[in-house]
This record gives structure tokens, C-alpha cells and sequence, in this order.
């Protein structure tokens, strides 16, 4: 009997490698009938990675979302499954031991049954803690290798990651190749090897199609050994995404495997239900460009579930890259031009940075050194004039060890700003804290929840549960949602006055101010011209005065407080961002000179 593969439906990955935003749960319980039906599907990715964050976003309670969602599948035995980041758990930013326990408890009662486990620099020490807490809770543990193509990442590179997570006692692997950059030939021989060496650990493949390996890299993957393999479907399928199940499914039916039938009645109903919830409010949130694949990404390696962001940064910064083109007397660049500069530039950081794998968060980081050497390059300014906090972090080890050595070039930078590297186990660093927002819940009357689930959701993601209670979030979202259907020409219904607020317009500053330099954003988030103050319309006035390297307001971004810098010294001429608004990486707060 041939052997027989098994399909696992990506449904969040879907959504989140396509836009900003994932369905509501009352969207998402709807649909559930319907892929139970498709009738080939024997695991559904139901949560994880943003998709807690996402509900509260919308303001709305993630832990309804999250047990209304998986009970269909818990209910005919379809596996759940979701994606968590190791030390940092379902955020960007590093989280304490008590609060990932609690995490793996609360899920696992909830619904889910297998934690999918990352550090996005295969640092095992950031893994050890989550296989314990995840068999602990009754999970199933599997620990996903994060692919990458480079020198340093070969398969015994990658043989002796699952040596160590097998240790520690994980139940599973899956092959995270997050750009799909993972060479089809080398993924093969890597599962032949985990097999030989591990033969009861069950191997799941999960590849992005962004340069188009994935198709292949799965038909190798199965001959080696792979078990599951994480599939798409219409209209979200292909491009930046994944695999559509109907072209896998028959690819391997030709190849001699075992794979179930799909009840196509079933998957134009889910197809059809999918492209609603896009028509419904979704689609304005997703970038066209993740629709298509480009081979472009072979060299850069960067994964496609962030092309939409990084579009948003580059739109938000070109204003800025031309205005300082112009003053030099150089040509301006086009959007196409500064995208193939930023892919060169992350192609030529990266080794310099230590091969870290390009996957949340770290690809974000790498992106952004990226993006900020661009502008610097361009503006005639030297490169690694700005690196964010978190960027730092990762250069001097304090989320784990970066899989290669970092260039002299960094290590002088290093040197340079009187930094030391961190030695220590990252984990280390971060204390408990369920302690400490315990009796703020209590003092505020707030409900743990249950299986303590709130008490979690307000210790994970703190701020933005914050404005979920106070019922911020909501407003906040439905305005963004009514500013995007204006955009897209789309009727609005108007809830409550909306004022618009003009950006700064670049081409008059520059014409009554011909030497005036913008001072831009070095993060996405919120922009706090006043630290303790996120209500008032306070900014700097016009016409004070700055030296360089002043700190001229704050970005509460999602990994914490990021200050503002003016890099050159003069008064301050022309103000955009209202204290609160929130802002895009490299957009313009002000104009120095």
C-alpha cells in the first residue's frame, strides 16, 4: 500500500500572509461547517501568532474567539493547531516564564492540541521552556526548524537543532520555511536525515510560495518521509501565501501517495465564504501585492507574509527619499526602484548580521536595518546610522545566539556606542510578572476568566488589552476601517465625526524652508510627543529649538517605547502627528532647520 500524506489547512497563516487582519469569529464559525466537509483536512491552523493580538485589535475578546473557533474541529476530531515564538510567545518582544506556562494551559483548554513552537534564530535554549509547558498542558509539542538558505544552514546544522528538542521531548517537526526559499533538493535530504535518525517523530512541511520552491520542496519532502504537509486554498492561495490543497493533493496522487479526496462541492462553498469575509471588510486591509509571486525574494530571502508592511514603510518613507534627492540635485526613485534597493541591501546585510533566519521577528529587524540604511544611502548619509532597540537586541544576543559571526564592521558599531553582548540565557532576563497584573486585575474588578484566560490575554499583550477594555481598540478600528473604505472609494457610514488631518506637505516645507531635513519615524506604533500623556493634542512648537540627538518625542510601538532623535541640530518649523495618532515606520513627525 503506498504511504499516505496528510493535509493540514493554514486558515490563519492564510489571512495574516495575506493582510493585516483575520476574520471575525463569527465569519470563522461559519465557515468552520464547511471545511469539516471539504472532507481533507486532518489538521486546521486555528490561532496563534498574531491572531490573539488581531481580536483585541478589532476589540474584540480573542479566548471567545479562540474556544468558538476550534470546538467544530475538537468535535469530529480534526487536530488544531497554532503557532507560538518561543520567548516571546505570542508577541514581538521577549515574555517571562510564568506567563508562557500559563499560555500552554490556557490554549490547550480552549481547544487547540498542538503548539507549533519557533525561535526565529533556532536558539534551543528559547525552545526548551515551551516543549515542557506544552506536554505539561496536554499538548501535542512540535518544534518547528526555521529554513533558511545560506552557508551556515546545512543539515547538520539543522540535525543537531532536533537532536536537542527531541531531548528536551518533542513530539514532532515541522519544517518552518517561512520565505520559501528552502531549496526543494536540500529539504528532502534534510527530512531522509531526521527520519533516519528520529523515526517516530512525525515531520510536517510548511512553505510560503512567494519565489515558487514550495510545490516542488513538497513532492520532496513526501518522497523523504514528511508526514503533513500545510496547504492554502482559493482566493487566498499562491502568491505570497501557500500551496493551493487541489494542485497538492494532485501532485501526490500522481506520485504514487495515499491523499484524501477533496468534496470540491464543499470548497467552492468555503471559497465563496472566504471571498465574502474579503468583500465584507477584509480586503481592504490587503495588499495587492501579496497576490503575486517573485523570484526576487531567491536573493533577499525575506518571507512574503511581510510584503505588505514593508510596502507601507517604503510608501511612507519614499516622500522623504525624493525630497532629500531633490536636494542634492539627484534623480528620484520610483516605488519599484526602492523595493529591488531595499531587497539588495537586506541580501547584503544579512550575512553581516549573523545569517539570523528572516522570520518573525527577526526578518522585521533585519527589514528595517534595511530600510533605515536605504534612506540613510540615499540621503547621502552612512549606513547603520539608525538600528532600533530591537535590532540591537538581536545583535548583541539577548534573544538568543545568532547563528553566524558578526561582521567587524557591527562589532565596532557595538564598541562604538558602548554596548556589551549578553551572555546569558535570554530567559533569564525576564522575571515573573502574573504576580503583578493579578492584583491589577483585581484592583481594577476585572475577571481572570476562565481557566484564568483573561488574567493571560492582559499579561501577554498588556496595552492593547488595555485599550480593548477601555474600548478604544474598537473605535480605533472602525475608523481606520472607515478611513480605508474612503480610500478605496467605498460607501461609509459615518458613527461619529471623523476630522481628517492633513499630512505635512513635503514639496511646501521644502520651498519655504530649502535646507529644512524631516525628522521620521524609526518605528510603526504610537506616536507620544509626551510620554505620560496619550490623550492631549500636544506636539513640539514651531519654532523650538533642538540640538542633535535631542529626544524630541516617543513611539509606543508593540515591543515597547522607541524615542524620536533629531540627528541634526536647528528649530522645528513644521509638526504633523497629533499625540496619539498612529504612525508607519519612516513616516515624517517633523521638519528641523
Amino acid at each position: 500500500m503506498s504511504r499516505e500524506i496528510k493535509f493540514s489547512l493554514v486558515y490563519r497563516d492564510m489571512w495574516q500572509a495575506s493582510g493585516k487582519y483575520v476574520p471575525r469569529v463569527d465569519q470563522l464559525t461559519k465557515i468552520a461547517p464547511v471545511i469539516i466537509d471539504m472532507g481533507c483536512f486532518a489538521r486546521v491552523e486555528t490561532n496563534g501568532g498574531a491572531f490573539e493580538q488581531v481580536n483585541l485589535l478589532f476589540g474584540e475578546n480573542p479566548n471567545k474567539a479562540v474556544r468558538e473557533w476550534t470546538k467544530p474541529f475538537n468535535d469530529v476530531g480534526i487536530q488544531t493547531h497554532m503557532l507560538e515564538r518561543g520567548l516571546n510567545g505570542l508577541r514581538m518582544f521577549p515574555v517571562p516564564a510564568d506567563v508562557r506556562q500559563l499560555f500552554f494551559k490556557v490554549k490547550h483548554a480552549q481547544g487547540t492540541n498542538i503548539s507549533r513552537s519557533f525561535c526565529g534564530l533556532n536558539d534551543t535554549r528559547n525552545l526548551e521552556l515551551s516543549v515542557k509547558y506544552a506536554k505539561e498542558a496536554g499538548m501535542i509539542s512540535q518544534v518547528a526548524c526555521c529554513i533558511t538558505n545560506s552557508p551556515i544552514h546545512t543539515v547538520d546544522y539543522y540535525l543537531a537543532m532536533v537532536d536537542k528538542v527531541v531531548e528536551f521531548g518533542c513530539d514532532e517537526i515541522c519544517l518552518k520555511d517561512m520565505a520559501g526559499i528552502g531549496r526543494p533538493a536540500f529539504l528532502g535530504e534534510l527530512t531522509a536525515a531526521i527520519k533516519k535518525r528520529h523515526p517516530h517523530i512525525k515531520i510536517q512541511y510548511h512553505g510560503h510560495t512567494g519565489p515558487g520552491f514550495s510545490v516542488a520542496s513538497m513532492l520532496e519532502v513526501a518522497r523523504a518521509g514528511a508526514d503533513y504537509l500545510d496547504v492554502a486554498m482559493e482566493p487566498l492561495s499562491w502568491g505570497m501565501v501557500h500551496p493551493d490543497v487541489i494542485t497538492i493533493q494532485a501532485m501526490l496522487k500522481n506520485a504514487g501517495f495515499t491523499v484524501p479526496d477533496i468534496n470540491m462541492e464543499a470548497y467552492m462553498e468555503a471559497r465563496s465564504l472566504t471571498q465574502s469575509f474579503i468583500d465584507d471588510f477584509l480586503g481592504y486591509f490587503i495588499d495587492p501585492g501579496n497576490k503575486v509571486m517573485t523570484s526576487l525574494l531567491v536573493g533577499c530571502g525575506l518571507p512574503g507574509g511581510m510584503m505588505g508592511s514593508m510596502m507601507a514603510d517604503l510608501k511612507a518613507m519614499h516622500g522623504a527619499i525624493n525630497m532629500a534627492l531633490r536636494a542634492q540635485k539627484k534623480r528620484e526613485v520610483t516605488i519599484n526602484e526602492l523595493v529591488v534597493l531595499l531587497f539588495q541591501e537586506v541580501e547584503y546585510i544579512w550575512p553581516r548580521l549573523g545569517y539570523p533566519p528572516l522570520v518573525t521577528p527577526f526578518s522585521q529587524y533585519v527589514k528595517n536595518i534595511a530600510l533605515m540604511n536605504v534612506m540613510h544611502i540615499l540621503k547621502g548619509e552612512p549606513r547603520w546610522s539608525t538600528i532600533d532597540k530591537n535590532a540591537w537586541d538581536m545583535i548583541l544576543g539577548k534573544t538568543g545566539n545568532l547563528p553566524g559571526e558578526l561582521a567587524p564592521e557591527i562589532k565596532e558599531l557595538v564598541k562604538k556606542n558602548g554596548f556589551e553582548f549578553y551572555t546569558g540565557n535570554p530567559q533569564d532576563a525576564f522575571p515573573n510578572e502574573l504576580d503583578k497584573y493579578r492584583a491589577e486585575m483585581k484592583e481594577n474588578g476585572w475577571d481572570v476568566g476562565q481557566d484564568e484566560e483573561e488574567l493571560f490575554e492582559f499579561a501577554m499583550h498588556e496595552r492593547q488589552y488595555r485599550d480593548y477594555k477601555n474600548g478604544s481598540a474598537k473605535k480605533r478600528f472602525e475608523a481606520e476601517l472607515e478611513a480605508e473604505k474612503a480610500k478605496a472609494g467605498a460607501p461609509i457610514i459615518i458613527t461619529r465625526p471623523v476630522v481628517e488631518v492633513p499630512k505635512i506637505d513635503v514639496t511646501t516645507v521644502q520651498e519655504q524652508y530649502p535646507n529644512a531635513k524631516a525628522v521620521q519615524a524609526p518605528a510603526k506604533g504610537q506616536m507620544l510627543w509626551e510620554y505620560d500623556v496619550v490623550d492631549a493634542s500636544k506636539a513640539p512648537n514651531i519654532g523650538d529649538a533642538v540640538k542633535e540627538g535631542d529626544t524630541v518625542g516617543y513611539i509606543q510601538t508593540i515591543y515597547g517605547i522607541e524615542p524620536v532623535k533629531a540627528a541634526f541640530a536647528g528649530k522645528i518649523v513644521a509638526t504633523y502627528p497629533k499625540q496619539g495618532d498612529i504612525i508607519e515606520k519612516g513616516e515624517i513627525l517633523a521638519f528641523v532647520d
